[in-house]
């Protein structure tokens, strides 16, 4: 998984993996569901993000062996 804030646009890009993108989804104005092939998610695209997520604070509470 791999977490992307580009600042200049106040996005943020939560990739979950990285599987070749096949739609993308409207959740609502703000918020892009990627998905593969076979409607798996694979990536969130939240706009705005600073104003709807703590983006600037990010913990880690585990990871996979």
């Amino acid at each position: 998984m791999k977490v992307h804030y580009f600042e200049e646009t106040d996005t943020l890009y939560i990739e979950l993996r990285g599987a070749k993108i096949a739609e993308t989804r409207d959740l609502d104005e703000n918020t892009l569901l990627d998905l593969d092939s076979t409607g798996n998610l694979c990536a969130i695209t939240i706009k705005h993000a600073s104003d709807r997520t703590d983006v600037h604070r990010v913990t880690v509470e585990s990871l996979a062996a």
